[in-house]
């Protein structure tokens, strides 16, 4: 009898959830570990909005909640019935009196099922060195493995082969189509306003899609539901403030940031007349508000704003900018079932103008997209989490409104718009096979369609118009659907080590065009249609994790193969600016990708840092290009080098430093010259069969705490950029040597050497 009362009582499963937030502002806590001391396995993490469910046997148990950076919290509990627990976890400030570069549980990085994947938290890079004054958590990414740029004033990045149009960028879950201001030497992303950051460079959860490369997924800060503060910096360049604070206290909080560099203000003040007359600087503004309705049910609201100025007398002016918005409820139907139902905007737009004497132009473009996404995470036990979800997306690309001023007979006509709908469903289940092994494997389900109204065009294999169709509004031109499979699987070796293997199909549908590695504002976006094919990737990669000298060094290696059907490359000499027929320019074929990734990290003490180095490989085939033989795509970099170290000199100085080494972009330079017409002309063979120099360069930092009170605190970053002062090259031109028309000579062009800064930081 008393062994069937035992059986029954351990047949009797129920949860406990809840939401673990930060004691002193309010925020919900991301990735923070919750589990039952008795039964260590029966443990899981908090969801991006700070939630979690666990299911567990009637008993008596300790509850134990765990996040770097925070004390510890433990509860006994008696469960004897689906229980609601909201944690508050308390800052350990006996952690401040050393350097820690990971938010994350000690060995998460062996532990979780996750590999190729980069998290990091503002304050896990606020001691390193800076460009301009200016901590910058996106261009920290570029410090890891498999992640770079092509150097000074590049915008984007280059993920394990990809071009920087492959990787989606969130933030806030909206998409943001162009990821830097000044021409890639600030990150669209203000450092100030963002919570968490998460990039997926190897499999993405089934959630995420639309890019073949990676997925960087951004959260803006929520703002301190208990107390307002102002915080903010002034440079040498640029400035910035933001302010937070309750809205109802401990219900609802708000949070705005805003920065403007102000170069164009000292132009102004120049007796020059060729300089006071220029413009260059940006401008963004981050907002964020949420209310808490009821234990059950939170509103959150946020947006993006942000613009680039850049003009030359009245000659030429050109700027460009993002806006997105963000509609959110987060709603828990019980113990094990949480939602997110959300409406998002996006939205990219530049304008030119040029003057030409009495002829001035000028060219608008612009990529908008409405989306809806109803997302669900169900906590079916504690070894099962399934995630399943709907969207649905409307987008209209612009791709180029033409005005003309002036008294000729020139008649320039609008570029077509085009239409879309994106559209589609995925699911995905994690289950914990027993404490060493872990799966988890996802389907995507993603559709496209590109509807008219519009003319419509069918090429030759020269590139030629053969055929031409007007297509009436919302009337469908081309559809495709593809499933993308994926999956991860973890094997634990012990606490120290672990195995870990995943495979990813990936599709997208919105292509970039350009004609060089260096990310421009007027990059044109198109979208797939009866010409241009869906692109696909198969990447699989395998992984070996090992944590030593307890947690402090982790060291991580991991190879990676990724296929690509459908790339777009263009043809020799193609018109891409302004162009109707821009289809006709393009060829296509497929790619590869292959590499090693290393890294070796030491996450605490005085001394932290890490090392990555990266082996790799990119290539294209196209039949048009090279007689058909593999090429280096032009992002390819063989070797690729990172050091990083900080240092807690004292309790009021940190020192840091940054070095990177990386092997030179591929390009095609001319082989040959010959004269027609008394002109020179260069002739070129093989595309991307030269190098441009190799890259490298050392920045050095140091952070000067000047006072900290309970109500004040403020410090002054000192900052080197390039400290050696190399001349890397940006561009590289060839021209007939004036003296001599049988010589030809190079001219590098770069951008800066030897950059000092200095910030000066507050808040109250």
């Amino acid at each position: 009898m008393l062994g069937s009362i035992f059986t029954v009582r351990a047949q009797n499963k129920f949860s406990i959830s809840g939401s673990i937030t930060d004691s002193g502002n309010g925020e919900t806590l991301i990735g923070t570990t919750v589990y039952l001391k008795e039964q260590p396995t029966l443990g899981t993490i908090t969801n991006a909005y700070g939630f979690y469910s666990i299911s567990a046997p009637e008993d008596d148990y300790t509850l134990v909640v765990s996040f770097i950076g925070y004390e510890n919290y433990e509860k006994e509990i008696h469960l004897t019935s689906d229980l609601r627990m909201d944690v508050a976890l308390h800052p350990n400030n006996q952690q401040l009196t050393e350097v820690v570069v990971s938010s994350k549980k000690k060995n998460s990085n062996v532990t979780s099922v996750k590999m190729g994947v980069e998290k990091l938290n503002p304050k896990d890079v606020e001691s390193l060195p800076v460009l301009l004054g200016e901590q910058d958590v996106v261009r920290t990414l570029t410090l890891t493995p498999g992640v770079k740029t092509t150097g000074d004033g590049s915008g984007g990045m280059f993920v394990r082969g990809g071009n920087n149009s492959q990787n989606m960028i969130l933030l806030d879950e909206a998409t943001v189509y162009n990821s830097s201001h000044m021409m890639g030497f600030f990150s669209t992303f203000n450092s100030d306003a963002i919570k968490d950051l998460t990039m997926y460079k190897g499999t993405a959860p089934a959630e995420y899609g639309g890019r073949l490369s990676s997925v960087m997924d951004i959260k803006m800060k929520e703002g301190n539901n208990r107390d307002y503060h102002v915080g903010g910096g002034i440079g040498l360049l640029y400035s910035k403030l933001n302010v937070e604070g309750p809205i109802v206290k401990d219900k609802g909080s708000f949070f705005v940031a805003g920065r403007r560099t102000y170069a164009d203000l000292f132009m102004r003040m120049s007796p020059d007349e060729d300089i006071n007359g220029n413009e260059l600087y940006f401008y963004d503004l981050n907002l964020k508000a949420n209310y808490k309705i009821n234990d059950n049910n939170r509103i959150y609201v946020s947006g993006y704003f942000g613009r680039d100025v850049m003009s030359s007398q009245d000659v030429f002016g050109m700027d460009w900018g993002n806006e997105t918005g963000t509609v959110r409820w987060n709603h828990v139907w019980g113990s094990k079932l949480f939602s997110n139902s959300t409406f998002i905007y996006s939205e990219y737009m530049y304008r030119m103008n040029a003057n030409f004497g009495n002829l001035n132009m000028g060219l608008r473009s612009e990529i908008n997209n409405i989306n809806l996404k109803q997302d669900f995470m169900y906590f079916l036990n504690s070894k099962n989490t399934l995630s399943f979800g709907l969207f649905g997306t409307r987008g209209t690309m612009i791709p180029g409104q033409v005005e003309v001023d002036d008294d000729s007979t020139l008649h320039p006509e609008d570029l077509e718009d085009r239409y879309y709908w994106e559209y589609g469903a995925y699911i995905s289940e994690e289950w914990k096979i027993n404490s060493r092994l872990t799966v988890v494997a996802g389907l995507r389900a993603n559709g496209f369609n590109l509807v008219g109204e519009g003319d419509f065009y069918s090429y030759d294999e020269d590139g030629l118009v053969t055929d031409t169709t007007h297509y009436s509004s919302g009337e469908n031109v081309k559809g495709y659907l593809n499933l993308e499979p994926r999956f991860n699987i973890a094997y634990v070796l012990n606490d120290k080590n672990s195995l870990k293997f995943s495979y990813a199909r990936n599709t997208q549908n919105l292509h970039l065009i350009q004609n060089s590695t260096t990310s421009m504002p007027t990059d044109m976006w198109v979208p797939s249609s009866q010409n241009v094919k869906t692109e696909i990737s198969d990447q699989i990669s395998g992984g070996y994790f090992k944590n030593f000298n307890d947690d402090k060094f982790q060291f991580s290696g991991e190879l990676y193969y990724k296929w690509m059907q459908n790339q777009i490359d263009l043809r020799d000499g193609a018109d891409i600016f302004g162009n109707e027929l821009i289809e006709g320019e393009f060829l296509y074929g497929k790619g590869r990708a292959y590499g090693l990734e290393l890294m070796v990290k030491k996450t605490s003490g005085k001394m932290s840092g890490w090392v990555s180095y990266t082996l790799s490989k990119t290539e294209k085939q196209i039949d048009e290009v090279n007689n058909g033989k593999w090429y280096d795509a032009r992002q390819d970099a063989t070797h690729d080098i990172s050091v990083v170290a900080m240092y807690k000199l004292s309790p009021k100085w940190d020192l840091s430093a940054s070095w990177v080494f990386n092997t030179g972009n591929a390009v095609t330079f001319p082989t040959a010259k010959y004269q027609a017409n008394n002109d020179v002309a260069f002739y070129y063979t093989e595309r991307n069969g030269y190098r441009m120099p190799d890259y490298h360069r050392l920045d050095i930092g140091a952070t000067c705490k000047l006072k900290k009170t309970e109500k004040f605190e403020s410090s002054l970053n000192f900052g080197i950029y390039n400290a050696y002062g190399r001349k890397n090259a940006f561009l590289i031109d060839f021209d007939v040597a004036e003296d001599d028309p049988t010589r030809t000579e190079a001219t590098k062009t770069f951008l800066f050497t030897f950059m000092p800064s200095i910030t000066y930081n507050f808040k109250f």
